[in-house]
């Protein structure tokens, strides 16, 4: 089977051997690597996790970076990455509203470098607000236009605190997918508990473009959560997705097997569901 992993973090070695530079220089990179057991991981490192888990195809992200300049360098590296890799990896950058046209110019150059969409985004209520508004607008319409698919963070409004948690709530995300209705959205970590509201029909509606992956779930969840997902949610709904380096895909994907989940709703959950959202042929 193949098996396609939609939510990785990669990151140019300089970052990996400078961290303490970088902890100083943006608050979101130091809200989730100022641990030193938070490993920090490179292309090479993702594609010998990939190989050791029988993985075909993974999605590297970026992250939500505070500056313009930090999202350019590290799209940059995530570009190189995906051509040294063709078919292993697909690539999605950074670009910020904040940034204004240097901004839409950066998501035009993710494009022609092969990029497939944006991510990890942190929505926050500001984004909705002034400048950033009407810059948010033409982002969102030129991702549209392109195809490309925007994988935010979640988290839950309930539950354990953790490092880089943030409050991007239900609430929050169901702003930002009912003003951009014709955009796809992949909300990361079970979108911090959006699924359940898929069961309003109004909510329902505003989320038919809307699918979930299942980052870091073996922290968050019981494994009864796929059991969940596959006897309540629309089938093309979830897709796997590991948080690579904080989870070991292939152990991940073996508590997974062990569901002993339907073949056909295992198969969608591990590639065929990401494949129709990447567009990939058959799901490489």
């Amino acid at each position: 089977m193949k098996i396609i992993d939609f939510h990785t973090h990669i990151f140019p070695p300089e970052i990996r051997d400078q961290r303490e530079d970088y902890l100083n220089k943006d608050f979101v990179f130091a809200s989730l690597y100022t641990s030193p057991k938070a490993r920090l991981a490179t292309a090479e490192d993702l594609i010998a996790a990939m190989d050791e888990a029988g993985i075909a195809t993974s999605v590297a992200l970026n992250l939500n970076w505070l500056s313009h300049e930090l999202c350019v360098r590290t799209n940059d590296y995530i570009m190189e990455a995906v051509s040294r890799h063709p078919g292993r990896l697909v690539g999605f950058g950074m670009v910020l509203p904040a940034a204004g046209e240097a901004g839409l110019r950066e998501l035009e150059r993710c494009i022609k470098g092969g990029l497939k969409g944006i991510g990890e985004v942190r929505p926050s209520s500001s984004m909705f607000e002034g400048e950033a508004a009407s810059a948010l607008d033409g982002l969102a319409a030129m991702a549209r236009q392109h195809g490309m698919v925007v994988l935010t963070h979640s988290s839950e409004p309930v539950g354990h605190r953790y490092a880089g948690k943030g409050k991007v709530g239900p609430a929050l995300l169901c702003r930002l997918i009912s003003t951009y209705p014709g955009l796809k959205i992949v909300c990361a970590h079970w979108g911090g508990g959006l699924p359940f509201y898929e069961f309003m029909p109004e909510v329902s509606s505003t989320l038919n473009n809307t699918y979930y992956d299942t980052a870091a779930s073996t922290l968050l969840y019981k494994m009864d959560v796929f059991e969940y997902a596959a006897a309540f949610l629309p089938r093309n709904k979830v897709l796997f997705g590991s948080d690579f380096p904080l989870i070991s895909p292939k152990k991940f994907i073996q508590r997974i097997k062990a569901l002993n989940l339907p073949v056909e709703k295992e198969e969608s959950l591990l590639w065929q569901n990401a494949a129709g959202v990447l567009s990939l042929e058959s799901g490489v």
